[in-house]
């Protein structure tokens, strides 16, 4: 395995584990794994095209239709907390949001006071609520919103949620972490993203359904509880020197240890 890179412990980091019943045969056989694996460590890369989100909705403007952009620092399904707000302070910034000149949604926020007064308020009723960075309150922290409501549904996963639309977006608003990765999921709201100019979704790669409806897709580098952006992570316990933290590796590399029973 590579390593947890969002934990900062000194154990976190690559192995190759390599067990058998000859001390020497395993032995080699770690090394020439681990010396394989070594060799390609500049060669990971991200599964998509990387960006800032700010990178990324300038990029949407010319982008071929639908647009999808991975809020990869916010992942659920990674562990993030799924109520970080910069994706959608940014959206709501954005002109054609603003304007309403593209049609954008963006899955998705966990927040079940918001849920529960869009339900309170009904569909086609306005409602004003200050949205997600309850959980995550990293900046900009709860986001006033105010928009109409589209879509009411019980979600399996999500519970109550609602669609909420302000300009040219509409954000999906739950009760329950829930991340948005099939056509299922947004048609219970009445969306297709299949339709839509811009999808944002917390999410990292794209599952397959999201996978096949794109056109373009960017990984915007955005800050969560899973901020693909090792290096702004800050850690301070991990052994070093560390690929990708230092440049400078001196004499690191593959290590070998032997456990005998």
């Amino acid at each position: 395995w590579i390593g947890f890179a969002w934990a900062d412990q000194p154990r976190c980091q690559g192995a190759v584990v390599v067990y058998g019943d000859d001390r020497q045969a395993v032995a080699d056989g770690a090394r020439e794994l681990a010396e394989a694996f070594w060799q390609v460590r500049d060669d990971f890369d991200f599964v998509a095209p990387v960006d800032s989100l700010e990178g990324c909705l300038e990029w949407a403007l010319t982008a071929r239709r639908p647009t999808f952009i991975s809020d990869s620092g916010d992942n659920p399904g990674a562990g993030g907390a799924d109520d970080v707000t910069v994706a959608l302070a940014g959206l709501l910034a954005w002109e054609p949001v603003r304007t309403g000149s593209l049609e954008v949604i963006h899955a998705s926020i966990v927040d079940p006071v918001a849920a529960e007064a869009c339900w309170q308020a009904g569909v086609g009723r306005e409602v004003s609520v200050e949205l997600g960075g309850h959980i995550d309150t990293r900046a900009p922290g709860p986001v006033p919103v105010t928009g109409m409501v589209t879509a009411l549904c019980d979600d399996p996963m999500g519970g109550r949620t609602a669609a909420l639309r302000s300009g040219g977006l509409t954000v999906i608003v739950t009760s329950r972490r829930n991340q948005y990765a099939e056509h299922e999921q947004y048609a219970r709201l009445g969306l297709d993203v299949r339709r839509a100019d811009v999808v944002v979704v917390k999410i990292g790669y794209l599952e397959p359904d999201l996978y096949e409806a794109q056109r373009d897709w960017k990984m915007a580098l955005t800050p969560g509880g899973v901020d693909q952006d090792l290096i702004r992570l800050g850690h301070r316990h991990i052994e070093r020197p560390m690929v990708p933290f230092d440049t400078e590796l001196g004499e690191a590399g593959p290590r070998l240890r032997l456990v005998v029973p």
